[in-house]
């Protein structure tokens, strides 16, 4: 029976180890922490990731736990429109919003008997040769795989054995997350309920309405960027410095920041991989290693297609190796992952850069620049433009 060894047991991770094991693949899913566990906060699944996970286990049920977006629009921080809400036309399918507590459950759920987990298993050895099978180790067990998938995030120490060139660098912002359970959401109108996006000088706020069912809970879902370096203060503080740096923006933003708990909030240090590896696919004797995720391509979130390329990733890797036998067929494989993968995930890349200076902008002749240009770029919408969501799974 073939093998695998996929490193990191986060949304990725899953995803590929229960796609490897439907296929057919004994897999050993490694995790450097005590327990496999979602953050508390919750992901936009643009058409292209809904796409991916519905490709990787059509009978998961995502629609199940996953509430429909609407387009909210986006906004001044005095509540002045800069783009008006519209429907979401267009064919595929709408984008939407899921609980990480209930996608981690489904993937979970989803892994098999083919899949062994081991926790508290931290990879510090990497083993490739020409004439040898890949292996990765914690300095007291060497597992040895036909095929190995880093999906361990951008701290990667598998990608850095394998394209050291690549370093994972601050992108300039700081970032926090928060799920506001229903009970504790406060009174909206309708027009505030469909959430939206503001944009300020420097400043980003955008939330999101999760449904009834999310978690159990129903609730919102938040994101607040800043310019700047990531606060070293308790959460309880950094709540604070969002209350009075949003305090003037429009309804809701006060009122979900008042309604956030310190226990909700999830901050976050905006990084990214410069420069991407020089390829995503390395052969090891009669199989090989691939980067898959956060570890291959980690880039800010402006667009929130990082989790949704992640399950790209695992679409593309799985439908490449359904059928390859270890020796040239799973090498080609390989090669041929890192040849569909790296021009994809750059051009995404490139357009959420694009997208982080018009979140950066500052100052009033690049404020009335960025303004203009937003009929053109829509920052809410951007993750759902042709060049990154109308993607489809391989044959």
């Amino acid at each position: 029976m073939r093998t695998a060894v996929v490193v990191g047991a986060g949304m990725a991770g899953l995803a590929t180890a229960g796609a490897l094991s439907r296929a057919g693949w004994r897999v050993v899913l490694l995790e450097r922490g005590e327990r496999v566990a979602a953050p508390p906060t919750a992901l936009v699944l643009w058409a292209n990731g809904r796409r991916a996970l519905e490709s990787l286990d059509p009978d998961g049920g995502w629609s199940a736990i996953a509430t429909p977006m609407p387009d909210g629009g986006v906004r001044r921080p005095d509540g002045q429109w800069l783009v008006a809400p519209r429907s979401r036309a267009g064919a595929g399918p709408a984008p939407c919003v899921v609980h990480l507590e209930d996608l981690y459950d489904a993937l979970v759920a989803g892994l098999g008997d083919r899949v062994e987990i081991r926790t508290g298993f931290a990879v510090t050895t990497v083993r490739t040769g020409r004439r040898q099978r890949p292996a990765v180790g914690d300095g007291r067990t060497l597992i040895e795989a036909d095929l190995v998938v880093a999906a361990d995030g951008i701290d990667s120490p598998v990608r850095r054995a394998l394209a050291p060139e690549s370093a994972a660098v601050g992108s300039g912002f700081a970032a926090w997350q928060a799920v506001i359970p229903g009970y504790r959401v406060p009174r909206l109108t309708d027009e505030q309920r469909a959430g939206g996006e503001t944009l300020g000088a420097g400043y980003r706020f955008v939330s999101i309405p999760l449904g009834e069912r999310a978690a159990g809970k129903g609730g919102v879902y938040w994101v607040a960027t800043a310019a700047g370096a990531p606060r070293p203060e308790p959460p309880a503080t950094q709540l604070a410095l969002l209350r009075r740096w949003f305090a003037d923006w429009h309804a809701p933003v006060g009122d979900l920041l008042a309604a956030t708990t310190p226990d909700d909030l999830l901050p976050q240090e905006v990084r990214e991989l410069r420069p991407l590896p020089r390829a995503y696919g390395f052969r090891s004797g009669t199989g090989g290693v691939v980067l898959l995720g956060d570890a291959a391509h980690a880039m800010p979130h402006h667009l929130g297609q990082g989790a949704c390329l992640a399950f790209e990733d695992a679409a593309t890797l799985r439908a490449l190796t359904a059928e390859a036998a270890p020796g040239e067929g799973l090498g080609t494989a390989i090669e041929a992952y890192s040849r569909l993968r790296r021009p994809r995930t750059t051009t995404v890349v490139r357009q959420t850069r694009r997208m982080s200076a018009v979140v950066q902008a500052r100052g009033r002749l690049a404020l009335r620049a960025r303004d203009a240009a937003l009929n053109h770029m829509r920052p809410r919408i951007l993750g759902g433009h042709a060049q990154a969501a109308d993607w489809l799974p391989p044959d």
